[in-house]
């Protein structure tokens, strides 16, 4: 099915608009009219009853019936009109009747009493044609018989002039609503070229020019919200890009180290025989870094898993304080073995995924022993609030750059610009901690300063 324009559609309704209130205008007059002509065909005939009732009062006039029939139809002037005088209930002694049509039958209204337009009565001929009629007793002075008079009207002259006004309102809305659609298409035109230009700049944005932004200088105020809606999305799909781009980048650096590193140990290898003590190093450090890009392959599947993972969430209640001293318990010789200590304390309530929560609390943790100052102590807290519980993990070391603090839960992100300590980690853990608070609808921060290097998670309750 063809999907009618903007443009169409608005000239269409304009069209339709146009004619039905022209129509209805149209309608308007044509029912006032109707009732005017009413008003004077009903006056017509009732005066032309009044006047012959007047002259029937006259004995002379009843003769000229008698013998003269003829000038009463003279008098009606037109073949429309109808006319009988008769004696009450005898044989007619005046008709005038061009069509010979049957007339109904009228009690007719006694002689003193006067007509209204309440007296006029309607009928159609049997040919379809409308008709009015009144009926009248005269009675001649001296106590003379009654004369019944019948006059009527055929409505033929009424008829054309409301049909022929009719066809004029028809003619009339049509040919205004065809003009009001072409105005109106081209006005639409005009209106909407405001759309056709943003269309043209919108097609010359690519993936080389994310930086060009839609003006809105020339646009109607009502395409600002879309205008600003847009450049908001360009400013968010160039972020992405540059982040993507980044994020390719810092990947490629990070693989190449360890295959660098593989690369170089085998051909060293290969130069020449050597005892097999050598191979077993050798194959030792290949494991060692086979291992550490098999880490790598898992954090970026299970970044990409957890993109749009909500629905596969587990969230059941959790006690804190299990959760904690699991984990714990698991990093205790690792920090022994770097002469760290681990405290830990909290209390309550907390609704989550179990293996995401320790997914997310063993990286920052594993984060912390790495970075945490010789002899010093990890302090990692929670602590329940009104609406949420905010999770503290705080290790003593080298401050974090302010500049820094944003970026640090990006992914590959390094705060050593050298990535010197490359090895020991794959530069993802941070960004699986931010990936796990948004499935949860929580936030994650870092502060640093004095000394202390403070990382935060914030759950909803």
């Amino acid at each position: 099915m063809t999907r009618l324009s903007l443009t169409t559609r608005l000239a269409l309704l304009l069209a339709a608009f146009s004619f039905v209130a022209l129509a209805s205008l149209g309608s308007a007059l044509y029912v006032a009219l109707g009732r005017q002509l009413d008003l004077r065909d009903d006056g017509a005939l009732l005066a032309r009853v009044e006047q012959i009732r007047a002259l029937l009062h006259d004995l002379d006039a009843r003769e000229l019936v008698r013998d003269k029939p003829q000038l009463f139809g003279n008098m009606l002037g037109n073949t429309e009109s109808l006319l009988i005088i008769r004696p009450a209930g005898g044989a007619p002694l005046l008709e005038v009747n061009p069509g010979r049509r049957a007339l109904p039958e009228v009690t007719p209204l006694s002689a003193d009493e006067a007509l209204s337009l309440h007296d006029v009565r309607r009928n159609i001929m049997s040919d379809g044609t409308p008709f009015i009629y009144t009926a009248v007793l005269s009675t001649a002075p001296g106590g003379g018989p009654a004369l019944e008079i019948l006059s009527g009207r055929l409505l033929n002259e009424r008829t054309r002039i409301l049909r022929e006004y009719r066809d004029k309102i028809i003619l009339f809305s049509s040919i205004m609503a065809v003009l009001a659609a072409g105005l109106a298409y081209i006005l639409a035109r005009r209106g909407l070229a405001p759309l056709h230009r943003l269309a043209r700049q919108t097609a010359s944005i690519g993936v080389g020019t994310l930086s060009v932004r839609l003006r809105r200088d020339d646009a109607p105020a009502e395409l600002d919200a879309l205008i600003y809606q847009f450049n908001a999305m360009l400013v968010r799909l160039e972020r992405g890009f540059e982040q993507l781009k980044q994020v390719s980048a810092d990947m490629a650096h990070d693989l190449r180290t360890p295959i660098n590193n593989l690369l170089g140990q085998t051909e060293v290898g290969l130069g020449q025989v050597r005892e097999p003590q050598y191979y077993q190093r050798l194959l030792g450090s290949h494991f060692e870094e086979l291992q550490r890009l098999s880490r790598m392959m898992d954090n970026m599947l299970f970044l990409a898993r957890t993109e749009h993972a909500e629905d596969a969430l587990q969230c059941t209640e959790l006690d804190v304080a299990n959760e904690l001293e699991r984990v714990c318990d698991y990093f205790e010789d690792v920090a022994a073995e770097r002469g760290v200590k681990l405290d830990w304390t909290g209390h309550g309530k907390i609704r989550a995924d179990g293996s995401l929560l320790r997914r997310a609390l063993a990286n920052l943790l594993d984060n912390a022993v790495r970075f945490a100052e010789p002899d010093s102590t990890i302090e990692i807290s929670a602590q329940g609030q009104a609406r949420n519980m905010v999770i503290k993990v705080l290790n003593r070391g080298v401050d974090i750059p302010a500049e820094h603090l944003e970026s640090i839960f990006e992914r590959f992100f390094r705060v050593d610009p050298s990535r010197q300590r490359s090895s020991q980690s794959s530069g993802l853990g941070l960004s699986i901690v931010r990936s796990i608070m948004q499935l949860h609808k929580g936030r994650c921060w870092v502060e640093s300063g004095g000394g202390l290097t403070c990382f935060y998670l914030e759950f909803p309750v």
